[in-house]
């Protein structure tokens, strides 16, 4: 429940951050502007006193006894030199002059007279305009009159249509007021009411984010954490090989997990999350009894590894002495390093890296290392980007420095195998434009011919099944990496089952190894290349749209689905389509092996 709820907590916040920012954003705004600007009274004139009521005028007896419509209340008043009364009942009010009884109209040249007499600016009056309803008098519930001046701030004043009253002063300053106003209380209606749903539910929102976030600290902090370790009872983890027999046995403390207590004897499971239970590398299986699968192993690995006894050891904890398997981590070092000796730009956002390490690595197609990563900081100068991909990286704008302010773990594939590329390691490392660069990237984009990388590995279990089943391999971006290296394996022993590969990119510049695909097609009679671009037209016959839709049109065909083994790589929303559309084919879920990048 907590993974769930952490993720409920995460997006709700980004939801309420937003509406915070505006609240805070909104009252800064608010409070710079000038409160005689915004309150109308920077142009508007006093009304002066009234003068003494004339005593030649009609009584209000005499007022009340001629009108025709009833009366509720009289009262007298000025408008501007005139006196009037001023009359209403339950329907309606209006003016009758007080000399003569007759009714007063308050029509556009009246309006416009009122106007100037309340405003001291430099400004000249334009032509009133009657409307029924307007925001900026939206306190008056009647016609209004609305004089517009040609002054700087644009002023306008409102007239009452009834009772010829100056009802508002308005300028740009208040316009701007009022539109920081509305963002403040959430009222995008009428801009007056506090107590608006939007308002309330923010309100809630913010509540619930407080509560859970708190409950979220305690379903974090592990009560042992509390206690020193020297205190707590003493365990043991016990690392098995796939019979059973034990390889190596770890002191652990009551409270540990296991990824702590493998990390202190020196032994580095693969994580790019630090033990924050959100990237999913470290799986283990739990030999003997597995303890209840935590939200976040439900989450992070499939029902079939759970089932399996599979559990993330940055989640699991070290209550009693336990036996896991680590499967071959228990016989890497916990790092290596490695020379780089190529630099290759492929597309414009796709880099192939090659490193040559100290010491023979055994890499299967399909497997990853982990980049150790190193503090850093450099300009983004660094880069080197050829001529015929330096309009792309223009258009993406001056980049940010390139920096990494603590040691972190970043995972590539190898895109060759091993034995093919004379026992070095080659990645091909991702670029993502218009956003703040990964901090991995980064790093690896800066890297330059000779320099020294460490790294841990490999890692993974996204690997080739034995037998010569008919494969089609499914990719999209990065993911090419370790198809690439399974189809060069395939190919290079000879094999002669059907193999069928749909790539996906954006354009023809964004596609890696097009001429190589098409090489090994033109070659290998068994071996089918698909490139499918989502945001360019081929004119060579190449489908346009989503690569996992053109898989489909083609797998619709075919005899026996039943028959084929899936491989899948590439970006998430990618990834997660072509897996729904495989279940949508009814391809069995052992069929399908993919690599999600653990992202």
């Amino acid at each position: 429940m907590s993974h769930w709820m952490r993720r409920l907590h995460k997006w709700v916040g980004v939801i309420l951050a937003i509406q915070f920012l505006l609240w805070m954003s909104s009252g800064v705004v608010m409070s710079l502007l000038d409160a005689n600007k915004v309150q109308g009274r920077e142009f508007r004139i006093k009304p002066p006193a009234p003068p003494a009521w004339p005593r030649d005028v009609l009584s209000t007896d005499a007022v009340l006894a001629a009108s025709r419509d009833k009366v509720m209340a009289i009262t007298s008043g000025w408008l501007l030199d005139r006196p009037v009364y001023r009359l209403q009942n339950d329907k309606r009010s209006w003016l009758v002059s007080a000399a003569d009884g007759k009714a007063v109209a308050v029509d556009a040249s009246l309006a416009r007279e009122i106007a100037r007499a309340s405003y001291s600016g430099s400004g000249k009056a334009g032509t009133p305009r009657l409307l029924n309803f307007t925001l900026e008098a939206r306190a008056h519930k009647e016609p209004v009159w609305r004089v517009d001046f040609d002054d700087a701030d644009e002023t306008s004043v409102y007239v009452s249509s009834r009772s010829g009253a100056v009802l508002e002063h308005r300028n740009s300053t208040w316009r701007l007021f009022d539109l920081f106003w509305m963002l403040h209380i959430m009222d995008y209606g009428e801009r007056t009411n506090f107590n608006n749903p939007l308002l309330v539910s923010s309100a809630i929102g913010g509540l619930w984010m407080a509560l859970t976030g708190v409950w979220l600290l305690f379903v974090s902090v592990r009560l042992a954490e509390f206690v020193p370790s020297r205190w707590r009872r003493r365990r043991t983890v016990n690392l098995v090989d796939g019979s059973g027999t034990t390889q190596r046995s770890v002191e652990a403390v009551q409270g540990d997990t296991v990824l702590q207590a493998l990390c202190r004897s020196g032994l580095q499971l693969p994580s790019n999350c630090g033990g924050g239970q959100s990237c999913g590398l470290c799986e283990v299986r739990c030999v003997g009894q597995a303890p209840e699968p935590t939200s976040a192993d439900r989450a992070l690995l499939s029902p079939r590894k759970l089932e399996a006894g599979y559990r993330l050891a940055c989640n699991l904890p070290v209550k009693r002495s336990l036996d896991v398997d680590i499967g071959n981590a228990l016989a890497m070092p916990a790092e290596r390093i490695g020379i780089v000796t190529s630099v290759r730009p492929v597309t414009p956002f796709l880099r192939e890296i090659t490193l040559s390490p100290q010491g023979r690595v055994d890499c299967r197609p399909g497997a990853y290392v982990q980049i150790h990563v190193p503090p850093y900081e450099r300009d983004a100068s660094q880069v080197e980007v050829p001529e015929h991909h330096q309009d792309d990286w223009r258009a993406i704008g001056t980049l940010a420095s390139l920096a990494n302010d603590t040691p972190v773990r970043r995972s590539y594939s190898v895109s060759v195998p091993v034995e093919c590329a004379g026992w070095q390691l080659t990645f091909l490392v991702r670029f993502m434009p218009g956003e703040r660069p990964g901090r991995g990237s980064g790093y690896m984009y800066t890297l330059k011919v000779g320099d020294e990388v460490r790294f841990s590995g490999p890692f993974g279990d996204f690997a080739l099944k034995p037998g010569s089943r008919e494969k089609v391999f499914i990719g999209g971006g990065a993911g090419m990496a370790p198809l690439r290296a399974m189809i060069h394996e395939l190919l290079t022993k000879g094999e002669t089952e059907p193999l069928h590969f749909w790539y996906g990119a954006r354009s023809r510049r964004d596609a890696p190894y097009v001429d190589e695909m098409q090489a090994f097609a033109a070659k290998h009679p068994n071996f089918e290349w698909h490139l499918v671009l989502s945001e360019e037209k081929a004119g060579d016959g190449a489908p346009a749209g989503l690569v996992h839709e053109a898989a489909l049109e083609s797998l619709r065909t075919h005899p026996d689905i039943a028959s084929l083994e899936f491989y899948v790589c590439g970006p998430p929303a990618m990834l997660t389509a072509t897996q729904a559309m495989l279940r949508g084919l009814g391809v069995k879920e052992e069929n399908v092996a993919f690599d999600d990048f653990k992202i």
